[in-house]
């Protein structure tokens, strides 16, 4: 895709996101990793469902800024996403309202010492399509110490055979990634929904078999 087609489609993944209620007033950016190296990001307190293509940010494989304006202050979490997966080719930072919730609440498995999961697997679209959440205890907004943490999560994960495509950040919001907008706005929405299921239902886990059936037939890391 084209830096000019990526710069529409973050544009329209995030009025998508706005419209429906996935993020609000000027939460939330998104990011996407450029055939280069660089990157182009949503600006610093810009509204997600009025994007103008021409004023995202453009950042160099180096880091720095070159056009646009500026750059979120989730920048150096973005780049540490990247640089932990190479597959990763967009980043999603929203305030989704279940989720936030969730991470001001009791955990399901706070009573488990080795456990900081977000949800508990009670769909067979969250196990496949989401996988583990793990929570990232709080910072403030775009503190550097936080793209430490979610790389050093990602790298102790996938040495284990469990890769993740989201985190949650503990009273801010999930942060996700896939290959494309597309599919990391399917990953942000499946994550939100699961999330209202649960406050909703609290709803028992799936069993261990029935995880396993779905690793078996869908390849599921779980």
């Amino acid at each position: 895709m084209t830096e000019s087609a990526l710069r529409d489609e973050i544009c329209r993944v995030g009025e998508s996101l706005f419209a429906r209620g996935y993020v609000h007033a000027t939460a939330g950016n998104i990011s996407v990793r450029l055939p280069d190296g660089g990157y182009l990001i949503t600006p610093t307190d810009a509204c997600l469902g009025t994007l103008d293509p021409a004023r995202l940010a453009h950042v160099n494989a180096e880091g720095v800024q070159t056009a646009g304006d500026r750059a979120s202050k989730t920048l150096t979490l973005h780049r540490r996403i990247y640089g932990a997966d190479p597959q990763a080719g967009c980043v999603i930072h929203t305030h989704s309202t279940h989720l936030v919730a969730l991470s001001l609440a009791p955990r399901w498995g706070a009573d488990t010492p080795t456990s900081d999961d977000l949800l508990p697997p009670i769909t067979p679209y969250f196990v496949m399509k989401v996988g583990h959440v793990p929570m990232i205890p709080y910072h403030r907004p775009g503190d550097p110490v936080v793209g430490e943490l979610v790389a050093q999560r990602m790298t102790r994960m996938q040495a284990a055979g469990i890769p993740i495509r989201a985190v949650m950040l503990e009273r801010l919001g999930p942060t996700v990634w896939h290959g494309s907008p597309a599919e990391a706005s399917a990953v942000l929405e499946e994550l939100e929904e699961t999330a209202r299921l649960w406050l909703l239902t609290g709803a028992a886990p799936l069993t261990p078999d029935q995880i396993d059936e779905l690793r078996q037939q869908f390849g599921a890391a779980w």
